[in-house]
């Protein structure tokens, strides 16, 4: 194996570790509702999630609505108490730290959210740092969020994977010159995944710690 320090894995959150991507929905379903905006089914919230938070209310709204975000918060917070983290995934960190890869998580959640997803991985021991959307000037699909937790690894482009659950997180990995392995536990087909540029697919977090040494993650793949 590489030493410890020179390779590493980026982990996307929402959909990717934890089971969150239909609460977002939910959440967000129920601002549209309240502003009286039934056309904004909770499809389309669920084709945008896994943007940084300004990035999807532009995309939806066709304009900035940062007023939103507060709604959002206090309809999530309702929520909170539904977060799970997929099986095995705190197993998963856990695996690839203990091979010597360092673990950085890069997330479009609000700060907010943080501690309440980081609280359901239960796996602190494993993650060596963690990058949110905030301490970026663009989230997904841009590729700042996937750059700054590639600063956080001190690791090569080359010697670095970037795991996430929707075409924005594939694509925010490719601006930022990763290869991107992806999981289909957020709702997004195998299909899509594959067409943006994925460079392995695997149903979910426990199905990639399964097959492990022979992923794009597995000894001797960097």
């Amino acid at each position: 194996m590489d030493t410890a320090s020179s390779r590493a894995v980026l982990f996307d959150v929402d959909g990717t570790l934890v089971d969150t991507n239909y609460l977002h929905v939910l959440a967000w379903r129920r601002v549209f509702l309240d502003h009286d905006e039934p056309g904004i089914t909770s499809a389309r919230i669920h084709r945008l999630v896994g943007m940084g938070t300004d990035e999807f209310l532009e995309a939806l709204c066709g304009r900035p609505r940062p007023d939103l975000k507060p709604e959002r918060a206090r309809h999530f917070a309702a929520l909170k108490s539904e977060i799970r983290a997929f099986p095995r995934a705190g197993d998963l960190l856990r695996a690839l730290h203990d091979r010597g890869l360092r673990v950085v998580l890069a997330t479009s959640a609000e700060k907010s959210d943080l501690e309440a997803l980081l609280a359901a991985i239960d796996a602190d021991d494993a993650i060596d740092a963690v990058t949110s959307a905030g301490e970026v000037e663009a989230a997904k699909p841009a590729p700042d969020l996937f750059s700054a937790a590639l600063a956080e690894a001190g690791t090569a482009p080359e010697a670095t994977v970037a795991i996430g659950d929707t075409v924005w997180d594939v694509k925010a990995a490719s601006r930022a010159g990763l290869r991107c392995v992806a999981v289909t536990s957020g709702g997004i087909s195998r299909a899509e995944l594959e067409e943006a540029g994925a460079v392995a697919v695997y149903d979910d977090v426990a199905a990639l710690l399964d097959g492990l040494d022979e992923s794009p993650l597995g000894a001797g793949s960097a």
